[in-house]
């Protein structure tokens, strides 16, 4: 028997149905999917300190269980200390299994594991049906070992939906157990 991720069997089996329900979409193909989950890292120090980029690329791929890439300046910039072809940040862009794998982890472990956690406020939408999520701390993860961490990095995670609206991608991000602040 092959692998399959719990949360892309419950999308199948659950969450289809009932968003077909609530929207009254006439066949599978209009219900809203998760297409891509996009982790990145900018790291405006890494102009003085090239060994920043190098430990967050290897935390990051270990987060997301892929190799994460090192994004590089497109223009220099006089008042950051920036040359074109310097490298700035990481990303790391999952699609598939890996995906939902890195998703269920995400709600399941890291988001409970971050302090004063109160829910996700629901104002990260971009009016497209795409979310953005600020994490402050990577260490919520617990793919990173804390006595390894020299630096406490944040990153911005971005879900990117097939919805049309950001009504629909909410009701799809729900369904999938997003832990939404309700108003």
């Amino acid at each position: 028997m092959s692998y399959s991720p719990r949360l892309k069997e419950k999308y199948n089996a659950e969450i289809i149905p009932a968003l077909t329900e609530k929207f009254g979409y006439k066949t599978i193909m209009r219900v809203p999917k998760l297409e891509k989950i996009v982790l990145s890292q900018g790291m405006g120090d890494a102009v003085a300190d090239k060994k920043l980029i190098d430990n967050a690329v290897v935390d990051l791929s270990r987060i997301a269980g892929q190799k994460a890439i090192t994004t590089i300046s497109k223009k220099d910039i006089s008042n950051f200390k920036l040359r074109k072809g310097m490298p700035i940040g990481t990303k790391v862009t999952l699609r598939g299994e890996k995906m939902y794998d890195f998703l269920d982890r995400l709600i399941a472990v890291a988001l409970p594991r971050t302090r004063d956690f109160r829910g996700i406020n629901p104002k990260g939408f971009d009016g497209r049906g795409n979310f953005n999520l600020g994490i402050k701390e990577h260490i919520i993860f617990p793919e990173i070992d804390i006595d390894k961490v020299n630096r406490i990095l944040g990153m911005d995670i971005t879900f990117v939906t097939s919805a049309d609206s950001d009504e629909e991608a909410m009701a799809l991000l729900d369904a999938f157990g997003f832990p939404f602040i309700k108003k």
